[in-house]
């Protein structure tokens, strides 16, 4: 298993759940799910295998090494079997604070999207607050999936803003909305 840098711990882990250092292995099936997923997330095109090769060995092999990376990429498991993955991405290290990413595997999320969400958050909190110290994570989402703003808000984000007519979605602007969470131990 690869390993960040910049991280002393590389796991994080609640019950039979945890995330570590995305894992070169579960590359396709991100790829997957990123392709069903593609409705709310920032990619305009469907990804191919060579792109997401492409990917994996030109921006994800530099990110281990780096001191600051932009970004921090781990594959979401259940007993070892990856089925999400996400980071903190749009690392800010000077203001301390990042964007939190995160998509399940798409069967997942019908009926345990906000299991999820929450064990996740859970995770990627301890890494942000713990072992980063950032002072802030937020989420940055199109308003297209109302039942992320409950589990988020569930787990404790407050509302911060809305970026009204913000993103082009299928022919209509839709607004941004950001939640974020503050670390109040440091």
């Amino acid at each position: 298993m690869d390993s960040y840098r910049i991280l002393n711990k590389q796991s994080f882990s609640k019950d039979s759940f945890r995330i570590v250092p995305i894992r070169y292995e579960d590359r396709f099936e991100i790829m997957k799910w990123r392709n069903e997923q593609i409705h709310h997330l920032r990619q305009a095109a469907l990804l191919t295998e060579k792109n997401q090769e492409d990917y994996f060995t030109n921006i994800i092999s530099k990110l281990f090494i780096q001191e600051q990376p932009n970004q921090l990429l781990f594959s979401y498991l259940k007993n070892d079997v990856c089925i999400g993955y996400g980071g903190l991405v749009h690392m800010n290290w000077v203001d301390k604070n990042a964007e939190i990413s995160f998509i399940m595997k798409t069967e997942l999320e019908k009926e345990h999207f906000e299991f999820h969400w929450n064990t996740y958050l859970e995770l990627i909190e301890d890494l942000a607050f713990s072992e980063l110290k950032l002072h802030k994570i937020y989420t940055y989402a199109f308003d297209i999936r109302p039942h992320l703003y409950s589990a988020i808000e569930g787990a404790g984000y407050s509302k911060e803003a809305v970026l009204t007519d913000h993103c082009l979605f299928e022919g209509e602007y839709k607004d941004v909305i950001i939640h974020s969470k503050i670390n109040n131990n440091i």
